[in-house]
Order: structure tokens, then sequence, then C-alpha cells
């Protein structure tokens, strides 16, 4: 048998054949297992899913040692693994990765607790050798990633602000990457909510739809600070959202009138989300999909980890104080026409002409602008005198003010609302209004004054 290292067969660490654990007794008597999970820690580590297999976890605590016999999907070459058992883990982000992993979660599901994962047992790997099958073949990427890095990151360092870095992030995706499915969603600042700021590739482009933090793989990702990739999704998955569907459509299932749809695809079977960090904290999320099974590998993983730090680099360097004055502003449009703006104060949601347009932060700077346009004429803004505004209730760091007006630039666009905001130069907005503004402010009730 010929030794390899762990790096060279990360390729059966996908899941796609089951792994068989081997494991001995004190008096040398053997037990075999199906494991649901084996996951690349480091070049010296794996980790096993821990469920419910008593005989061979007693094993590994009296022992300590195992065998594993692990297969590659595509050359169908068998690797048998000697390995050490270290420790089991019950929180932290690996856990939480081979939860949702296990799971099978998917972003737009709501669904999880398909499988209970007890722990992850985190094992030294002692020897790597090939047990049966071919030579391994090395396998051939959709791109060079080590090119399409290179290219991305030049790219999107000439970003001149957010606007433009989330546009040329999911373009960078598309053109060197070969991604069509994809979103960027930031966070709405401590809370435990993401918002979808843009998106390519889908028939709508949902922005401003929200998904919950440590919901699905972009809500784990978003709220422990990890990657978390699946190359194919589980069938309890499939018939769960179908049946979520099926009761949403016959309108068995609750829906707020200011939910937006979430853009993703029906039938995914391959999803990675990446955190997107600014300032030692977790901002967004870069989130890609696809149709096909095992589209996303480790390397990929690697390289579109790369592409996630680089927007959370340029985020983190204040991109609104780059000129941005390169469009000509459009000038306001003076018309008889009557825009009504409701805003209701228990969410900060704000309706444009009885249609629901936005809530949240974003919703409290246009009712904000609204309310100063009606007063006193003004449609040119500072975001510093957004961000110093204590009503609007921004998070303490400031680059989630940019992501909000993105984000409310996008929407008002989207909806060709007869309202839009857009730049006037450096840390300036301008409103802009096609006719005559009627406020209505329905104030928080004295139950919801929590809210």
């Amino acid at each position: 048998m010929t030794q390899l290292s762990l790096e060279t067969i990360r390729n059966c660490f996908e899941g796609v054949v089951p792994a068989v654990l081997a494991t001995c007794d004190p008096a040398g008597v053997p037990n075999v297992s199906m494991v649901s999970q084996v996951h690349f820690v480091d070049r010296e580590h794996v980790a096993l899913s821990y469920q419910f297999f008593n005989k061979t976890r007693r094993n590994l605590l009296e022992t300590r040692f195992a065998s594993i016999s692990v297969v590659d999907p595509e050359s169908v070459t068998d690797y048998r693994i000697d390995m050490e058992f270290v420790e089991t883990q019950s929180q932290g982000p690996l856990f939480e990765m081979m939860k949702a992993k296990l799971a099978g979660i998917a972003s737009h599901s709501g669904m999880d607790g398909v499988f209970r994962l007890l722990g992850t047992d985190i094992f030294r790997v002692i020897s790597v050798h090939v047990a049966s099958g071919p030579a391994l073949t090395p396998q051939l990427s959709p791109c060079n990633l080590l090119s399409a890095v290179r290219r991305s990151w030049t790219e999107l360092g000439e970003s001149g602000d957010l606007d433009t870095l989330f546009d040329r992030t999911l373009d960078c995706l598309r053109r060197h990457f070969d991604i069509e499915h994809a979103m960027i969603l930031m966070r709405e600042g401590r809370s435990d909510r993401l918002y979808t700021v843009a998106s390519t590739g889908y028939l709508r482009s949902g922005i401003g739809s929200e998904i919950a933090l440590g919901d699905g793989v972009i809500g784990v990702a978003a709220r422990e600070g990890v990657p978390i990739r699946i190359g194919h999704m589980t069938t309890e998955y499939s018939y769960g959202a179908t049946l979520r569907d099926q009761a949403s459509d016959h309108g068995l299932l609750p829906q707020a009138v200011t939910d937006i749809p979430y853009p993703g695809l029906r039938a995914s079977e391959s999803q990675i989300a990446l955190p997107i960090v600014t300032g030692g904290r977790v901002a967004g999320v870069l989130f890609a999909e696809s149709a096909l099974p095992m589209r996303f590998r480790y390397d990929d993983e690697d390289a579109l980890a790369l592409v996630a730090a680089r927007v959370g680099e340029r985020m983190g360097a204040g991109l609104d104080a780059v000129a941005a004055q390169r469009r000509q502003p459009r000038a306001g449009i003076a018309t008889e026409q009557t825009i009504q703006v409701r805003h209701y104060g228990a969410d900060n949601s704000v309706f444009v002409d009885h249609d629901y347009l936005i809530k949240g932060v974003a919703g409290a700077i246009l009712w904000k602008l609204a309310q100063e346009h009606v007063r006193t004429g003004r449609i040119e803004f500072t975001n510093r005198e957004l961000r110093l505004d204590r009503t609007l209730r921004l998070p303490e760091f400031s680059e989630n003010l940019e992501a909000r007006l993105v984000l409310l630039k996008r929407r008002l666009d989207e909806r060709a609302c007869p309202i839009r905001i857009e730049k006037a130069g450096r840390g300036k907005l301008r409103l802009c209004v096609g006719g005559r503004l009627t406020l209505e402010d329905v104030p928080v009730n004295a139950a919801d004054t929590t809210a």
C-alpha cells in the first residue's frame, strides 16, 4: 500500500459515499459501523460525526484508536486512514458546521433538526493508505482558482463605493469562478437578521429579503463566523421543502405583508456560505449555490474565502469616503403627482402608495429623509448627519450605514418607486422625489414599546 497525505484525498470527505469506521474493544473484538460525516480539519486531523453508535463510542473511549475507510466518488479509490481519538466537541464553529451539513440545511427551507448531532469526534491521523482501486486522479476544476482569486482581488480593490463593490463581487464570481447563482447578505447590526443587498442569476433579485441568524447555511455561517459548504442536499430536506412550499401555496403558513420573497434556487444541490468579516465582526455573508451536486469542493471553499475576506477588507476601508460623484445626478422631477408614504413605528416599515417597500434601519432612514423634505424642502443630506442621528439607532460600526443606503437605493430602483436616492458627492446623497409627498406616521402601540 502507498502512503499518502491527508490533503490529497479531501475529495473523499464530500459525503457522497458513506465512510466505514472500524474499532476494537480492549480484548481485540472488532466492531464496524457507518459514519454519516468525515470532515477535513487540517493536514493532521479529521472530525467524525458522533450520533448514536454506543459500541463504537465505548471502544473509542477505552482504546483511543480506530481505522476508517473512505472512498473517492470519482476514482472509486478506497483509502484507509489509521487514527487516534483526541477529544469530542459539542459546541463551537466546527460542531455547528458539521451539524449544518449533517442536517442538509438549505437557506430557504427553515427546516432543521432532521438529525441530532451529539458531538464531533476529533482524531489525529497516523497514516493514509490506498486500500484498493485505481490510482488517484487529479480533480479538474472548471476554472483556475488561483488565477480567479488573483483577478478578483485586483478588481475588487478598484471599487470606490459599496454599491460598486457588491456588483463587482458577483460579477467576479460569474466571470472568474463560473458561478451563476450568488448573493450578498449583510447583518442587521447586532440583531439576529441578515438582509439581501445584491444577487445574480435568479428570476427575482430578492433585494431586502431576510434570513435569521442561525437559519440555513447562511445563518449558521454568520452566527459562527465560519464557511459552511454542502455538496449534496439530503432527501429529508427536499421532502420537507416541498411540503413547506405546498402549505405556503395553500395559505396554511402565515406570511407577513412585509416579507420579501427569498431568491434561492428551488432545486439547489450544492451550497456554500462564507462570512464577510470587517473589524473583527461578521458583517455579512457571501453565498453561492448550484443545481449540480458537489459543485463546491474544498479548494473552492479556500478560494472563495479569500474573495469574502477581500470584500470585508474593502468594506472596512471606508469606501464611501472615496470620490463617488462619477455619475451625474438626475434632476428632481416636479410634477403634481401625490406620493403617499406611510410609516409604522413598530418595525420602521415603510409603504409607498400602499405598497410595502422596506423596514428596519433602511426604513427609518427613508422616513427621516421624507420628513425633512416635507418640513424644509431639503433634498441633499450627508452620511455624517445620518450616522449621528440617534433616532435611527444605527449599529456601532459605521460601515453598516453605507450598506443600508445601498439596500434602500436598490429597493427603490427595483420597485420603480417615484422616490429615489442617489450620490450627490463625497459622503452625500440626494433625495429625488417625483411628486408631492404626503406622510402618515402610525406610532408604536403601547403593547409594542419593546419592539
